[in-house]
């Protein structure tokens, strides 16, 4: 293969071609990155269940969504709401790609969609069905509807991608972690290109229950939503939690030059590791999230100074913000303070599997376009953490590389690296 196609280690240049996303900001790409850049939030009072009694009445979701409109009816009833928004997300992004349904050469397109849980509601339902109807009324499209596995199934199956699948579930880290497996998955051969990303479908009493219990999501800000989510500001008080999807395309840079792809962005590293610390708190020296980042500057042949710019995990809880604070600093130094961050979730709130997919989209866009996204409702200096979190709107900046963070529960840790496309490297 000519030196063009390959990166410093010898490895297949990787390039996102297609971009799908379905997410509280809009049911595409660009009205998701308009309301990102223009500080329309996407959370709201809760309306998928009644709230009126919860310690947090608030979430953000996928407003007037209508499968039907991206999948055929019937095949939509069969399906959990996180696989419908995957395969809308899916649609959008192979249509950008500029690739008909089946795609071409199908053994080669290999599908990656991670889920941090799947189709709760299809389990809770029959659930429910069985303990007060009987076993016999309960679906026979149930085991198949909350499997975790089944929105890769349902992507693959509308692309008719006959390659390589599989599927991440890695909490928060998900949908990063499922992109850079993916480069992998190219990166070894098996595949010239992939569909890949995240998606959560998870506003449901239960999870905001669960996660209530914990103390982690934001009760503070049930009459004003569209504030409630507030990276690194000094009076967070937890995150939001939210539902959407976002796919990409992404293939060899030789692949996508022969077919006369239009090119977002290059994947230029990912790296992932554990704390191996607690179930949900991370560890207090930030030591997982470092190493996730410095292994990550290291697989894509840089120094840590080439980074321009971090969209960082920021779930506006006080623990996570102050720790990813801190391990930037670790990794980057005194030159930690140069660095323009933004945490996305400001306004998306925490999407969960769905997150660092959306994230990563929204990296390759401020490459493409030259703008850093800002982080909305920063109002209050925190001592802890005192970077740049770009918190007076859009920044103008010619990016050249950009990392994106997603730390998940159970410690794990997973960060790409985005390059602005060098047509000339």
């Amino acid at each position: 293969m000519n030196n063009q196609f390959l990166d410093a280690r010898g490895r297949p240049r990787i390039v996102i071609t297609g971009i799908g996303v379905m997410s509280p900001l809009g049911h595409t790409m660009e009205e998701s990155w308009d309301s990102l850049l223009n500080g329309r939030s996407g959370i709201g009072p809760i309306t998928q269940f009644d709230a009126t009694d919860f310690p947090c009445r608030i979430a953000g979701e996928v407003k007037e969504f209508v499968a039907k409109k991206y999948m055929d009816f019937k095949e939509a009833r069969r399906m959990s709401r996180a696989s419908q928004l995957a395969v809308a997300a899916a649609r959008m992004a192979l249509d950008d790609a500029g690739l008909p349904e089946p795609v071409p050469n199908a053994e080669r397109v290999g599908t990656l969609v991670g889920t941090g849980v799947g189709g709760f509601e299809v389990a809770d339902e029959n659930l429910q069905i069985l303990r007060s109807k009987g076993f016999s009324r309960v679906s026979p499209f149930a085991m198949t509807g909350f499997l975790p596995n089944m929105p890769s199934h349902h992507v693959s199956l509308l692309a008719k991608a006959l390659g390589p699948i599989n599927t991440v579930t890695a909490a928060c880290a998900t949908g990063t972690q499922a992109i850079g497996e993916a480069m992998e998955i190219i990166r070894s051969g098996r595949a010239d290109m992939m569909i890949t990303g995240g998606v959560e479908g998870l506003i449901h009493e239960a999870a905001i229950a669960g996660f209530g219990a914990m103390r982690a999501l934001s009760t503070a800000f049930n009459d004003a939503p569209e504030k409630a989510s507030r990276p690194f500001d000094k009076n967070r008080d937890g995150f939001v939690l939210s539902e959407g999807a976002g796919v990409l395309i992404i293939e060899r840079l030789d692949h996508a030059l022969a077919r006369n792809a239009r090119i977002y962005a290059e994947l230029k590293g990912y790296a992932t590791s554990a704390d191996a610390y607690h179930v949900a708190q991370p560890d207090p020296e930030a030591a997982g999230a470092v190493r996730a980042m410095q292994w990550t500057v290291q697989d894509a042949c840089l120094q840590p100074e080439a980074i321009d710019y971090i969209n960082a995990h920021g779930t506006s809880t006080p623990v996570n913000d102050a720790s990813e604070t801190f391990a930037v600093k670790m990794v980057f130094g005194e030159r930690a303070y140069e660095l323009p961050i933004s945490s996305s979730k400001s306004v998306l709130g925490h999407a969960m599997g769905g997150a660092g997919a959306i994230e990563a989209i929204f990296c390759a866009l401020a490459l493409q376009r030259g703008i850093i996204p800002p982080t909305w409702n920063y109002e209050t200096p925190d001592p802890e953490c005192d970077l740049d979190y770009v918190t007076n709107g859009p920044r103008q900046a010619a990016l050249r590389v950009a990392m994106s963070n997603s730390f998940g529960l159970g410690g794990q840790n997973a960060c790409l690296i985005l390059g602005k496309y060098d047509t000339n490297r």
